[in-house]
């Protein structure tokens, strides 16, 4: 069994060892949590789990703490795949929701996975999911100030379980002050994905992560027979080309696992079960 999760692109710690500190260990609280709850579960369970754990920390930009549009609202987007079933399941744009990931997670007692906007909502709602105000007094004075945050930070997660299957789950509360309903990579196939062989959640500017889809573009490789080094290496490579910004984990179906990003700034830890691994 393996894990992995990130927290995103986080600049501003760099200056602030206290933010650095406090997100380094937020990570090894939540690997190590998931990693008790995959000895139970199944990947597909243990990713939307995780994420769960990851949207509800502030420290992170994704559920609590999402950044604000430029209209003064929160839109979130997340998604879902299983690698084992190969069933992709996503909400892009919900709104007033604690877990968009846990949305996307219901989406798989129905025949349409991806939902959108005020519709996504409008599920939510319908499943039991109550109202929540995903703002914290941070965003709002960024927003105010018509401040950008640091870096950006997307949430995800990646779980191979005892059966050998593969899962992985990203979510975002967005880039901050973008236009109203643009769509993040976090929903779609391009930052996160998953089959049988590997699986991928991708953190980072979301455009540039479309232009190369770049989760199942590695994941892509994997199949057709590179090592996931060798993959991530390509989809990297690509990603230079238009002078992309990203970052991505993975984890193959021999239990290799990498990251690589762009722009050396991307925090993440990774379990085996013996050895804990932190960066950033």
């Amino acid at each position: 069994m393996r894990m992995m999760i990130h927290g995103g692109f986080f600049t501003e710690s760099h200056t602030d060892p206290e933010t650095k500190l406090a997100k380094q260990e937020a990570l090894k609280r939540i690997i190590l949590q998931g990693y008790e709850w995959l000895q139970q579960h199944s990947a597909a369970e243990t990713v939307v789990k995780v994420v769960e754990l990851l949207e509800d920390d502030a420290l992170f930009n994704a559920g609590t703490g999402s950044q604000i549009q430029r209209d003064g609202k929160v839109r979130m987007s997340a998604s879902i795949m299983d690698g084992h079933t190969r069933k992709f399941y996503g909400v892009l744009n919900i709104e007033g929701v604690r877990h968009p990931v846990r949305v996307a997670a219901l989406l798989k007692q129905e025949e349409d996975r991806v939902l959108g906007g005020e519709m996504a909502t409008e599920y939510a709602r319908k499943q039991g999911i109550e109202a929540y105000d995903p703002r914290i007094p941070q965003r709002i004075q960024e927003f105010e100030a018509k401040q950008k945050s640091h870096g950006t930070g997307t949430v995800g997660c990646v779980a191979l379980d005892a059966q050998g299957y593969l899962a992985s789950a990203t979510s975002t509360g967005g880039k901050g002050f973008e236009i109203p309903g643009r769509i993040s990579d976090s929903g779609t196939t391009a930052g996160n994905f998953a089959s049988p062989v590997c699986g991928v959640s991708c953190t980072g500017v979301g455009e540039d992560i479309v232009s190369v889809a770049l989760a199942s573009g590695i994941v892509t490789r994997v199949k057709d027979g590179h090592s996931l080094k060798e993959a991530f290496r390509r989809g990297f490579e690509e990603l230079k080309e238009i002078d992309g910004f990203a970052g991505a984990i993975g984890i193959d179906h021999q239990g290799n696992m990498w990251h690589q990003d762009s722009h050396p700034s991307m925090v993440f830890a990774a379990y085996d079960g013996e050895t804990l691994t932190l960066f950033q």
